[in-house]
């Protein structure tokens, strides 16, 4: 089982970076699927999920109308489009699989300065 998040770098207040997150190892389409942070010094926080179909969506209030997290189940990724980025949206951010079982990536960085 692999999950490897990409995508994340670093960007000017109000830029915008889409992650990815690709599995391998499990049947992707049964998971429903999650993006969550870690900022320095902060517990790590859910920032979206995904249906395993991909119908329903949630979002922590904090990133609503900025982010969208969607997923290809053709190609076993995910994703999280980010836009209008904040400083305050530094952070390492990981994905989970889950389904009963949880698996996580080891994540990657996105750094929101000027």
């Amino acid at each position: 089982v692999q999950l490897v998040e990409s995508g994340g770098g670093l960007v000017q207040p109000g830029g915008s970076l889409r992650l990815s997150c690709a599995a391998s190892g499990f049947t992707f389409r049964l998971y429903d699927m999650s993006w969550y942070r870690q900022a320095p010094g902060k517990e790590r926080e859910l920032v979206a999920r995904i249906s395993s179909a991909g119908g329903g969506t949630d979002y922590a209030d904090s990133v609503k109308g900025r982010f969208t997290i969607s997923r290809d189940n053709a190609k076993n990724t995910a994703y999280l489009q980010m836009n209008s980025l904040k400083p305050e949206d530094t952070a390492v951010y990981f994905c989970k699989a889950y389904r009963g079982t949880d698996y996580w990536g080891k994540g990657t960085l996105v750094t929101v300065s000027s």
